[in-house]
């Protein structure tokens, strides 16, 4: 019997790793575009939900323009808050579990990390605000919920802070990146594995851990550090590199306010889940390596 997992946002970075990852060979996976299913519209999900009657749900799909959410408001809660309580909703009625992505930005500009799921929240902007409100919401609906926080994603698809340091690196000899910030770099691949495993073990055991985990690549960085980390196996793969500048947050003025320490502590999804997240630098490595291979053919990533 074919086990039918629904994902949202597909189109995202984590979704289009999903899409790629190797599943078992009786699972149907459907990622469902916002013209199948506008998670903001909760008629639009129960109807989906019934229609396809997922044996799971992997909630990928997010409003995360961070600066931009600060004048667009209420799009970030329609999408990250209402949204995900309708899925939750949703999940609790088919009797389905459903594992919820979050984000780093529940924290907030002030604390000092490796936080762990029991740190104090206190998002600093609508971005983290909307996230924690969608955990809550889902929290409050589905009643076989997994939320795993994860942070500084990236990936050889879509924008993100790798593809913009390879493309900015195509026009200029020396980039100023923030060395004041640090975190957890995070490949996509790497969060879809993680979402996959625990997604098949929810369906698999009904007595699986339930509850909020973080995920984050093993090590901690700067942006100043993963951008030379970049660059790095950037020559290495004969593709365009810089020098990177390191500067102070206040140099790069950003509309919402960044954490100044998003590392996230992951060694409660090892316990409960076993998995292990590999190091960044290995994470980079691979990452690099495929979109050097695109460069190299031409082609988009």
């Amino acid at each position: 019997m074919s086990r039918t997992i629904l994902v949202t946002g597909g189109r995202g970075q984590i979704g289009r790793e999903l899409a790629r990852h190797p599943w078992p060979d009786d699972v149907d996976l459907r990622l469902p575009g916002r013209e199948e299913l506008d998670i903001t519209d909760r008629d639009s999900v129960e109807r989906h939900i019934a229609r396809v009657a997922p044996a799971a749900i992997v909630n990928c799909a997010a409003y995360t323009a961070v600066d931009r959410a600060e004048d667009e408001p209420d799009l970030a809660f329609a999408v990250n808050a209402r949204g995900a309580g309708w899925l939750a909703r949703a999940a609790r009625i088919a009797g389905i579990p459903m594992v919820h992505v979050s984000t780093d930005y529940v924290f907030g500009a002030v604390g000092h990390g490796p936080r762990d799921e029991e740190a104090s929240v206190g998002p600093s902007g609508v971005y983290g605000a909307s996230k924690l409100a969608g955990e809550i919401a889902a929290a409050a609906a589905c009643d076989r919920l997994v939320t795993v926080r994860t942070a500084w994603v990236v990936s050889p698809f879509r924008a993100n802070f790798v593809k913009t340091m390879l493309r900015l690196a195509a026009d200029r000899d020396e980039i100023g990146v923030v060395a004041d910030q640090r975190g957890c770099p995070t490949g996509a691949g790497d969060v879809a594995a993680a979402l996959a495993t625990i997604a098949m073990r929810l369906i698999d055991d009904p007595a699986a851990p339930l509850g909020t985990y973080h995920f984050a690549n093993a090590g901690e960085a700067s942006w100043a550090e993963l951008a030379e980390a970049v660059m790095v196996e950037a020559e290495r793969h004969g593709m365009p590199h810089a020098r990177i500048r390191p500067i102070a947050s206040a140099d790069f003025p950003t509309r919402a306010v960044r954490p100044a320490d998003s590392r996230l502590d992951s060694r409660r999804i090892a316990h409960d889940h076993g998995i292990s997240p590999r190091h960044w630098r290995a994470m980079i490595a691979s990452t690099v390596a495929e979109i050097a291979q695109s460069f190299h053919q031409g082609t988009e990533a």
